[in-house]
């Protein structure tokens, strides 16, 4: 699915996704090492950027 037809998803949906609980995926994103998104006042995801950095890697070094 190509980023332009991929749906937003919120950070409930990520967590469920990665079976994690939500605090888990705060504190990625103030590492500032997660594929995240502000939009307004919430955080944005696109599953296939989400995937993309597990399979990276990048998420063991967390």
């Amino acid at each position: 699915m190509s980023n332009e037809t991929e749906n937003w998803v919120s950070i409930d949906e990520v967590a469920d996704h990665l079976k994690v609980h939500k605090d888990t995926i705060r504190n990625w994103i103030k590492k500032k090492s997660f594929p995240a998104h502000k939009i307004g006042k919430q955080w944005r995801f696109r599953l296939s950027e989400i995937d993309e950095w597990v399979e990276s890697g990048k998420g063991a070094e967390v």
